[in-house]
């Protein structure tokens, strides 16, 4: 019997590897994520009660990661739900409610609503927790600061934690400024750059080693890589990691977009092409490229919702962007700010576009007049000693 059931967990392991072999051939070559490599962690997991923090993307080929689990006989108790939620359907920053998963019947617990980090509660019946989930490299994608938090609780309770790596898409370039942490707050929770050139377990190991978390040096880390990973590939994401980047063309597009989100120029949200179209009503421009945000799933209530939108149309890149991509394209800012009628609206919410730019330099310096080259300039101390910080926490050749 022992037998029996040894060999049926080694061919659902072998099912799991051909998943993301196939996963491997349409995401990047060669690649294999740290979910996939169940040899790696599931003795880890064996006898342990098991708490996970996923997403729609947690999956191996099309198996996501709590039915595989579960069908390993894994003791899976709780499934933590970060932005967007469980199923990834979620507005952005929208709360999210706590919940049964229909399939597994596993209680969800929403890391994005009441609460950003489990509780005492929350893991008194918990040895383990896991972390798989596709990130896209940038600081105010809200899903490192989630695993920051987590960092926290672990070790605040004594819970392992093992984190499932996966490929940054934007992992090719570093770019932006450095987070000040006068203006530290869930879209920028670490003195970080905008685009840091980190996957998650990088990150992990970075924030453990630098002390940015509470109790970091008992905190029980481990890391399962990405086996033929490195950061110089352009990996191609089999899942859309969240309801308003809906293709590589976006995820790209976003480390220069998200700082509109601090003005009155929307990002296409409420339109088939969020982060791949910028305009607002009160963009002075002749002849332009239009659109008119409305209500749709994950975006109930877009910026300049029922409004022309006057701007420019960001698909005529050619579809591998990824060649195009250098760093952080601040032209946008400065383009729109240029055409904007009353320029005294144009931060519609300055103190949260400092958030995300992580200073109140970036704002400033566009009131100033300054060049792109100028800006960009001011950028490059800070990058440069984190980027010699950054070579002490690398998985994977640069």
């Amino acid at each position: 019997m022992i037998c029996r059931l040894r060999y049926s967990l080694l061919f659902i392991c072998f099912v799991i590897s051909l998943s993301a072999c196939a996963q491997g051939k349409s995401a990047g070559p060669h690649v294999t994520i740290g979910a996939a490599r169940t040899a790696e962690y599931l003795p880890l997991l064996r006898g342990q009660r098991v708490a996970l923090l996923v997403n729609q993307t947690s999956r191996v080929g099309k198996t996501h990661l709590a039915d595989s689990l579960k069908a390993l006989s894994v003791d899976v108790r709780v499934i933590f739900a970060p932005e967007h939620g469980f199923r990834g359907d979620a507005d952005a920053g929208a709360h999210v409610a706590n919940t049964t998963d229909s399939k597994t019947g596993i209680p969800v617990i929403s890391l994005y609503g009441k609460k950003q980090k489990p509780t005492a509660d929350d893991l008194r019946d918990i040895d383990v927790v896991v972390y798989d989930i596709q990130d896209v490299g940038c600081r105010f994608y809200t899903f490192i600061s989630t695993l920051h938090y987590l960092m926290e609780s672990c070790a605040a309770y004594g819970k392992k934690l093992i984190v499932l790596d996966r490929p940054d898409p934007n992992g090719f370039y570093i770019d932006g400024p450095v987070l000040n942490l006068r203006y530290r707050s869930f879209v920028g929770i670490d003195a970080l750059p905008v685009v840091y050139g980190l996957t998650p377990g990088e990150y992990a190991q970075m924030a453990k080693g630098e002390k940015w978390t509470d109790s970091a040096a008992s905190l029980d880390l481990t890391v399962i890589p990405c086996a033929s990973y490195d950061h110089n590939m352009r990996y191609r994401l089999p899942v859309a990691p969240s309801p308003n980047l809906k293709n590589e063309r976006a995820i790209f597009l976003y480390p220069s977009l998200c700082f509109f989100e601090g003005t009155n120029v929307s990002v296409g949200r409420g339109t088939q092409w969020p982060f791949q179209v910028i305009g607002s009503p009160d963009a002075e421009l002749d002849s332009a490229f239009t659109f008119t945000p409305k209500s749709t799933p994950g975006a109930t209530d877009p910026m300049n919702k029922g409004l022309l939108c006057k701007g420019y149309d960001l698909r005529r890149y050619r579809k591998d962007l990824s060649t195009e991509m250098h760093g952080i394209n601040v032209r946008y800012l400065l383009r729109m700010y240029a055409v904007a009628k009353d320029k005294k609206k144009f931060f519609s919410s300055p103190d949260f576009f400092d958030k995300l730019a992580g200073t109140d330099a970036l704002r400033k310096q566009i009131l100033d007049g300054k060049t792109e080259a100028e800006i960009k300039a001011s950028w490059q101390p800070a990058l440069k000693a984190y980027k010699e910080m950054r070579k002490k926490y690398l998985l994977y050749k640069d």
